[in-house]
């Protein structure tokens, strides 16, 4: 089995094609109509709480954290998370959700918001947020929207629209 040389680093715009190029392989030409797509456009995510992974020196993965206003929570958009197809399934992408959530939570970010798959996300931490109770920028499964709840009162103030916001 050869050696792999992960190291995960705080993304920079020479990564910016790269990550392309793996959330295309994820996501296919879809992936810019998406509810949560429709949120980044509105402005930029913050490279300050993103990252990649690096296997001996080759981007494989990324993940992305876009600044939102979701009801009364200042809090983050994460996603998209893509880990190239050679690398799925070796804990890189939790990695990368661990890394970026902390991030955001010494940040203080008073909530880390995505739209996934909850079986993945659930034992990262994520809980539902309510359904209904954040309207989005286009169309979502609401059963896929989670939150890690990081001010006490997180849930009871996700109420209303989520947008991107200035940091």
């Amino acid at each position: 089995m050869p050696k792999h040389d992960l190291v995960y680093l705080t993304e920079d715009s020479s990564h910016d094609a790269i990550i392309e190029l793996i959330n295309e392989e994820a996501f296919g030409p879809g992936r810019h109509v998406r509810a949560a797509a429709r949120i980044r456009e509105q402005g930029p995510h913050d490279r300050a709480l993103s990252f990649v992974c690096t296997d001996d020196g080759e981007t494989i993965a990324s993940v992305r954290m876009t600044p939102v206003i979701a009801g009364g929570v200042k809090g983050h958009l994460l996603g998209p998370l893509a880990v190239r197809p050679s690398h799925k399934n070796r804990g890189i992408g939790r990695e990368l959700v661990r890394i970026a959530v902390e991030a955001g939570r010494r940040r203080g970010s008073e909530a880390v918001i995505l739209i996934g798959d909850p079986p993945y996300y659930q034992p990262l931490g994520f809980e539902p947020v309510a359904f209904k109770a954040l309207s989005f920028p286009g169309p979502v499964d609401l059963t896929r929207v989670l939150v890690v709840p990081i001010a006490a009162d997180a849930h009871e103030r996700l109420k209303g629209a989520i947008a991107w916001r200035p940091d």
